[in-house]
């Protein structure tokens, strides 16, 4: 089946059968290993992508339900050169251990900080990770990331992805 969307910026048109999951399409058929499948339960969040602009996650998604849509994976953010305002609010805060779930939190910390804007409280970022699983930390940087993330994005307008 073929399906056409915005991947990562660029158009992109998918050849899957239908029921083709997201995460194993951008792993297996395109190589972006940043999308992490940890439970395959859609329990866990290491597999969040962008869909137009909404975090959701690629183990629940099939690939023919994205005609039109926009696609953003981790690999879709930033640069070395120049990160997205939310990976470099992860490596500030060192928000990350293993880094396994990391990808998909700061997918989390972006559509967080687009809805909530910059003030953000960390109850609030707390209550909204609840779908992402982290085994090495206690979260705590994890909110300090996306509370930093989040005005980082706000003030770096150009790049809010």
């Amino acid at each position: 089946m073929k399906t056409e969307f915005q991947l990562n910026g660029r158009a992109h048109s998918a050849e899957a059968p239908p029921e083709t999951l997201l995460a194993d399409y951008l792993r297996d058929g395109l190589g972006l290993t940043g999308t992490h499948i940890g439970c395959d339960t859609s329990q866990c969040g290491a597999c969040n992508v962008l869909v137009d602009g909404e975090s959701a996650k690629a183990c629940t998604l099939l690939v023919a339900t994205l005609d039109g849509a926009q696609v953003t994976t981790i690999e879709g953010l930033g640069t070395e050169a120049h990160l997205h305002p939310m990976q470099a609010a992860f490596r500030k805060a060192h928000a990350l251990q293993c880094g396994f779930c990391t990808p998909g939190m700061v997918i989390a910390g972006i559509a967080i900080a687009q809805r909530h804007g910059p003030d953000v409280a960390d109850a609030t970022i707390r209550h909204e990770l609840e779908g992402n699983l982290c085994r090495c930390t206690g979260y705590q940087n994890i909110v300090e990331a996306i509370r930093i993330g989040a005005r980082e994005m706000h003030a770096d307008a150009g790049t809010t992805e």
